[in-house]
């Protein structure tokens, strides 16, 4: 929803609502030591919903001018000094893991700061105009209002409540989480599938290929060990271990190496128990498969041939 300040109000009046706060929302360009930043800018209110959450240092912003939060993929340190728009800002708390649908960090100034910020990046003549008070738009605009519930309360029923006013419309928390892993995630997970399909495939043929060279230069070793009466799952067994051997090897320094460098990506990524356990699975089957070229070259060995030269 979003409307001027004053809906904020409108809002933490309905009945089951705890409290609500007015947000602003904004993508900003500024530059820092030397190098450009691109940060999703969060104004809010300090002492109501729609703050950074838990820190990992510093404190929250206790001034109503010029001290931002900044998540940590920002670069930004504890005291650092950043420009944003015709004013310079004080990085006094740190938090993790906030950042936009696009992946750039988030950083939260107050809601006064954010819609000044605004009106200082918009176009100079709509800036004049606002000045006058004649045309354009007020400077007490919000982009939201985020509330929280009481104890008990059903968040589908106060968001039809919000909806029953024809100006304004009303989301739940679920069904926020539901369009955006619909329609942002899901194409990126699409995309992501797509080329980890392609990477196991050529994995497979790697794999399968290194294998059957294995065994190719050991064709003498295995045709003795048919000689002297091995079976064939014994034979089979070896070759199946060393395509597991390999698979394992290259699982464990592919996941080492994820979640040493996960935290450096451009977007933020997840790594869940479950995902890491299908993955392996995964590797495994790959690996079985790829021993069948080698499983295959092995058993039409002929015995007579290790008493050869």
């Amino acid at each position: 929803m979003g409307g001027r300040g004053d809906t904020r109000e409108a809002i933490a009046r309905i009945a089951g609502v705890e409290a609500a706060g007015s947000l602003t929302y904004q993508t900003v360009e500024a530059e820092h030591a030397g190098r450009k930043l691109r940060l999703y800018v969060i104004g809010f209110e300090p002492t109501r919903p729609g703050g950074p959450p838990d820190l990992v240092a510093g404190r929250h912003i206790a001034r109503s001018h010029y001290e931002m939060v900044a998540d940590q993929a920002s670069g930004l340190t504890l005291g650092a000094r950043l420009r944003l728009g015709r004013s310079d800002f004080t990085v006094v708390g740190l938090t993790r893991n906030q950042v936009a649908s696009g992946g750039d960090p988030a950083t939260f100034i107050t809601l006064l700061d954010a819609q000044k910020l605004q009106f200082d990046l918009a176009p100079p003549a709509a800036r004049v105009q606002i000045a006058r008070g004649g045309g354009g738009a007020s400077r007490d605009t919000i982009n939201a209002v985020v509330a929280r519930l009481q104890s008990g309360t059903a968040p589908d029923t106060v968001a039809e409540a919000v909806r029953r006013w024809k100006h304004l419309s009303a989301i739940t928390q679920d069904g926020q989480e539901s369009i955006l892993t619909q329609s942002l995630v899901d194409r990126a997970r699409r995309q992501i599938g797509l080329f980890t399909s392609l990477l196991l495939i050529v994995s497979a043929v790697i794999i399968a290929l290194i294998i059957y060279t294995m065994t190719m230069e050991k064709l003498k070793q295995i045709a003795t060990l048919k000689l002297i009466g091995a079976p064939d799952r014994t034979i089979i067994g070896m070759i199946v271990q060393q395509a597991l051997a390999l698979g394992l090897i290259g699982f464990t320094i592919g996941a080492t190496l994820i979640f040493n460098i996960k935290d450096y990506f451009p977007r933020r990524v997840v790594l869940e128990p479950d995902n890491v356990l299908a993955l392996a699975g995964i590797v495994l089957v790959v690996c079985l498969l790829s021993s069948g070229l080698g499983v295959r070259a092995a058993l039409k060995v002929d015995p007579a041939t290790a008493l050869g030269g």
